[in-house]
C-alpha cells in the first residue's frame, strides 16, 4: 500500500489538474468501491471547484467551494490519470507498475474538469475509495477523528516519549499504529529503525525514561523518521514490484533502502559486517541487521 512519501508525490502531481479547476462532469462507473459512494456524490461535485489540495496521513483531502471536502484514498492499487487539453497524459504518482498504463475496465471514476483536463481514477483492487464530508467537521469525521500526529509536522524525542509512555507493544507495532503516528507504513518504519539502531521488538515503552523524558534512542528515532521521510519524498517515493513518478516514470527511493526487501545481504553501514534478517510480525515482513540493531 502507498504510504505518506508516494501519496505525498500523488498529491504534488495531481495538484495542477485540480485545484482551482471546477468539476464540469464526473461520471461513476460503478456505485462503489472499496465502500459505496456517499449519496448524490457526482451531483455534489459538478459544478464545485477544488480550492485546495491536501494529505493527511494516507489520505487526500480536496477542499471544495461548496463547504465540503472530497476524501480519496488510494488503497492498494488505486491510481490518477490525467489527460490534458493537448493530448498528452500524465500519470500523477503513478506508483502500480503491474500494467502501469492502467486497463480502462478498472476506469471506476471519470472527473472532466473546466479546464479540458480529464482525470480519471483506476483501481484494479478497487481497495481504495472517495467520500464527501464537510470541511467544518474534516478533522472529526470518521476517517481522522482518532488518526494520531503527522510526522513531519514537529516529530521530535519529546511527542515519542509522550506517545509511548508505558507502552508494552514492539517498537514496529508502535509505529505502524495510526492513532500514535499518521501515515508511517512498512517500509519507512524498517527503514528508520535501521537508521536508529532500534530493533523492531523493543517494547515502545523503552524509550521512555521513568519520568516521561525522552530516552537519546526516542531523540534518534524521531530523527530518523523525518528524515528517511524527507528524502523519500524527494525521490518522489519508492517504486516496488507493484509501485513510479509524478510523470510516470519511477520513483527512486527503493535504490536507497538499507534493509527493506534486503533478506540476506551485507548491511550498508560501515563496520557494521552484519546481514539482512527477515521476521514476521503482525503477519507482515519486517527487515533489520541483528548486528547493529540488537534487541538491548
Amino acid at each position: 500500500m502507498p504510504e505518506l512519501p508516494e501519496v505525498e508525490t500523488v498529491r504534488r502531481g495531481l495538484a495542477p489538474a485540480l485545484v482551482g479547476a471546477r468539476f464540469s462532469r464526473v461520471t461513476l462507473r460503478r456505485a462503489n468501491l472499496r465502500f459505496p459512494f456517499p449519496d448524490r456524490f457526482a451531483a455534489r461535485l459538478e459544478g464545485r471547484t477544488v480550492t485546495d489540495l491536501a494529505r493527511r496521513a494516507k489520505y487526500l483531502t480536496a477542499a471544495l467551494d461548496s463547504g465540503e471536502t472530497l476524501v480519496m484514498h488510494l488503497g492498494m492499487s488505486g491510481r490518477f490519470d490525467v489527460a490534458l487539453p493537448d493530448g498528452s497524459n500524465l500519470s500523477p504518482g503513478d506508483f502500480y507498475l503491474e500494467g502501469a498504463q492502467g486497463t480502462p475496465k478498472h476506469d471506476h471514476v471519470v472527473m472532466a474538469m473546466s479546464t479540458g483536463a480529464t482525470v480519471t481514477y483506476n483501481d484494479a483492487r478497487r481497495f481504495g475509495f472517495m467520500d464527501l464530508v464537510p470541511s467544518a467537521d474534516l478533522a472529526g469525521c470518521r476517517h481522522f477523528a482518532r488518526m494520531g500526529i503527522e510526522p513531519l509536522d514537529g516529530l521530535t524525542g519529546a511527542v515519542i516519549a509522550q506517545l509511548f509512555r508505558h507502552k508494552i507493544a514492539p517498537l514496529k507495532a508502535a509505529l505502524l499504529d495510526q492513532r500514535l503516528i499518521a501515515g508511517l507504513g512498512n517500509i519507512y518504519v524498517c527503514e528508520a529503525l535501521h537508521r536508529a539502531r532500534l530493533h523492531p521488538e523493543a517494547p515502545a515503552g523503552s524509550l521512555v525514561r521513568p519520568d516521561g523524558r525522552p530516552t537519546p534512542k526516542a531523540n534518534a528515532l524521531a530523527k530518523a523518521i523525518v528524515k528517511v521521510l524527507q528524502e523519500a519524498v524527494e525521490a518522489g517515493g519508492s517504486t516496488l514490484r507493484d509501485y513510479a513518478h509524478t510523470d510516470g516514470s519511477a520513483g527512486s527511493f527503493q535504490h536507497a533502502f538499507r534493509v527493506y526487501d534486503r533478506v540476506g545481504l551485507s548491511c550498508s553501514r560501515p563496520g557494521c559486517g552484519g546481514s539482512i534478517t527477515r521476521i514476521v510480525q503482525a503477519n507482515r515482513s519486517t527487515f533489520f541487521c541483528a548486528t547493529c540493531q540488537p534487541p538491548n
